[in-house]
Order: C-alpha cells, then structure tokens, then sequence
C-alpha cells in the first residue's frame, strides 16, 4: 500500500510515493508528540520535511490584548524544540477564521494580487520568506481550537490538491496528540498542585517502590532524611535507624504492596511511630497504596506513598503572610515565629538579639492583634491560621528513576 504524495519540485504526483512504513514512521512521531513538547517538535521537523516546507507551524493560543500568543515552530533554529512568543494579535488574520478541520490554502481564500496586497503578507510572510501556505484550525475537546499551517518559499510550487488530501490525512492523528498532550498537562499541572499542598502544611511525602527504594521526594522529606535522626537514605533506599524500627518499616510497605494485589483487602497496618536517636519526639510514619495498572507492576514503579510528620519540626508560617493576617510589625512577626517554634519569650529575644522588656512590649502587642492572652494560645493560633500556607516548596526526583514530564497546557486559541 502507498499513499500519493506531491513532488516539491513540479507539485505533482510523486513517482516515489508515500510508502506505508514511511507513513507509518510519521504518524508514530505525531503520536510520540503527546508526551512532550520536545516530541512534538520532533514530528513538526518530520512534517516539515514530508511536504518540503520552510516551515511548519503549531500555534497553541492566538495572542490578544490580555495575553501572549504561543507557537511551537519548525524550520527556525532559534526556536527549535522551544515554544515561542509573540504579541501581535494581528498575526495570522487571513487563516485564523477558517472552518474547523477543513484544509485551505492562501490562494483559495484570496486571489494572488489581494495576498500580494496584503498587510499580513508585506508584514510577517515575505520578511519570512513564506509565500505559499496551506493550513487548518484543528478543534480539540479541552484545548479549543489550534492553528496548524505548513509554508513554502515564492521559489517552490503552490500546495495542490494532493498535498491538502495528504494534509487532511494526518489531521485526525495530530488533533488525538495534541488531545493527549493536553490531558497530560493538566494531570502533571494538578499533581503539582497536590504536592505543593502537601509541602506548605510541612509534610514529608515520598514515593517508593516495592522494595522500599525512594523514587520521588519533596522538600520537606529532603531536609527530614538528611538530618538522618529516625530516618535515612541509604543508596536510594529508605532505612530506620534503629534495626527493630527498619523491619516495621519495611513490612508496613510490603504490607501496602500485597494489599493492591488482594481483591477484597484485608486489614493492615498503616502507621508506625519511628523512635530517633537524638531522643526528639517519635517520627510518625503513615504508608498508603498507589493504585496502578496490572502491567505498569513491578520493581522501579510507584507502589506505595510514604508521609512523614515531625513534630518537633520548626514551623513552616509565612512571615509574609502572617504580617497580612494579623497586621504585625516586622519585629512583632519575628518574634511571633520564635514563639511557635517552641522558644521561650527569652530565648527567642536572645535569638533575635533585642532586650527582654522590648520582647515583652512585642508580646503585648501580638496579644492584642491577635485576641489571646497567653503564649500557648498564640502558637496554637499561628499553627492552625493560613499562615503556613504561604510557604511552597517542590517535588524533586532521587536520580532519575522516574521522569517528570515538564509540558506546557495547550490553551484555547
């Protein structure tokens, strides 16, 4: 089987047509194109090269007043794999109101002296060397209408017939990629957000494998584990400091791990309490499941999700925020946050270096703004406010284990 595919240079039917591996290869690169921005640059070089084009374009949001227009670009070095942007919300006047997923060329919409007459064409194709363009607007489910245009040189032949039956060809293929691409981004973008809520109430979260090996951590699980005081990294594998504490450890996450692969599971044990050496207050340990897929099972995948809760942890509040909710100074923050990390009026005043009657005239002060009148009130209003969700922090990988796909959300031209 072939697929007819015209000549760049009479733009008639090719005496070497489109072989079905050829096109196969192509529309493998298309789909490759969902995972991530880079892949879909990738399938618009292959694009660019099947229809002998300067260049091939994608354009992810018409820019307006509001915002700022996005493209992902082939045949121009600067941007290559890269997304670019642009302000003119002119740009593209002549194609952005075709039909949906139709094929058009320029000289269907408009004779030769219009296009050559015309200010989109003085202004953007001929500084660019584009005098031939053929395109559609493909409408998608969740990310509205996006601009697909393919382009050549004044030097070679117009689009005909074949190059837009072959166009509308690869549509339905581009448009399930870019669906994908699309979905893909939102999912990352929610999981972010998750995580970025697990972060500000100072929860460490790690994702493990089976066999306890650490595929993902925040910030929080970081700087706990690197203190190494109840819980370590040893390799990538998380251990208990204490022998006793390591075997809880890791049957509660083999635990976790069988009860995926039970119908109807039994009751396990989801906590553990692990004793540190410096003598602090216990870790508490919480194990969960991560539900996955039959055949996405096995060593190197996410099995389980670990949460980690110091409490002898400094607190995580915002002095920011906190200045804004209850409207103290920069001095009375200061020493509002000394206070809810658990120091004594005195020892926080000699920690930010101020006398003790001016800490006391600080505490009077905090007292009042905030309605409380003692110490033990007031950390427990700092705690519990929003406070401590001003601060983010990220999730990060322990090597490279899993990949964290960074893809912009296509939006709605």
């Amino acid at each position: 089987m072939t697929i007819t595919m015209t000549s760049a240079v009479t733009g008639l039917p090719s005496s070497q047509p489109l072989s079905l591996d050829d096109y196969d290869r192509i529309i493998g690169q298309i789909q490759d194109g969902a995972l991530e921005t880079g892949q879909l640059a990738l399938a618009l070089d292959e694009l660019r090269g099947l229809f002998q084009a300067n260049y091939v374009t994608l354009i992810l949001r018409v820019p307006s007043a509001e915002s700022m227009g996005i493209t992902l670009i082939s045949g121009q070095s600067e941007w290559a794999g890269k997304l670019a942007y642009f302000r003119d919300y002119r740009w593209d006047a002549p194609l952005g109101n075709m039909p949906p997923d139709q094929v058009y060329s320029m000289d269907q919409l408009m004779s030769r002296e219009e296009w050559e007459g015309s200010t989109y064409y003085r202004d953007y194709s001929q500084p660019n060397d584009v005098y031939h363009i053929m395109g559609a607007n493909i409408a998608t489910t969740d990310a509205g209408v996006l601009g697909f245009r393919i382009t050549r040189s004044p030097r070679q032949p117009a689009f005909c017939e074949q190059d837009r039956a072959l166009c509308m060809r690869l549509l339905p293929h581009l448009r399930r990629s870019l669906h994908v691409h699309n979905l893909l981004g939102r999912s990352e973008s929610l999981g972010n957000l998750y995580a970025e809520a697990v972060n500000r109430l100072s929860v460490a979260s790690l994702v493990l494998d089976e066999s306890g090996s650490v595929l993902q951590l925040n910030d929080v699980a970081r700087e706990l584990l690197a203190q190494a005081d109840g819980l370590k990294l040893v390799g990538s594998r998380l251990e208990a400091s204490y022998p006793s504490d390591n075997r809880e450890l890791h049957k509660l996450i083999r635990d976790a791990v069988e009860s995926k692969q039970i119908p109807q599971p039994r009751e396990t044990r989801e906590a553990l309490s692990v004793a540190r050496p410096s003598g602090e207050v216990s870790l508490g340990v919480v194990v969960e499941p991560i539900a996955a897929a039959e055949w996405a099972e096995g060593h190197g995948q996410p099995a389980v999700m670990l949460y980690i809760r110091d409490a002898v942890g400094k607190s995580q509040v915002d002095n920011r925020v906190a200045r804004e909710l209850f409207n103290f100074t920069p001095a009375e923050t200061a020493l509002a946050l000394q206070l809810a990390n658990g120091l004594s009026l005195e020892e926080a005043a000699e920690e930010l270096g101020i006398m003790r009657n001016t800490a006391r005239a600080h505490l009077r002060a905090i007292f009042s703004k905030t309605g409380v009148r003692r110490q033990a009130e007031l950390v427990r209003v700092m705690l519990n406010s929003v406070g401590s969700l001003g601060r983010g922090a990220s999730i990060s990988t322990l090597g490279k284990p899993v990949h964290v796909i960074r893809r912009p959300l296509l939006r709605t031209v």
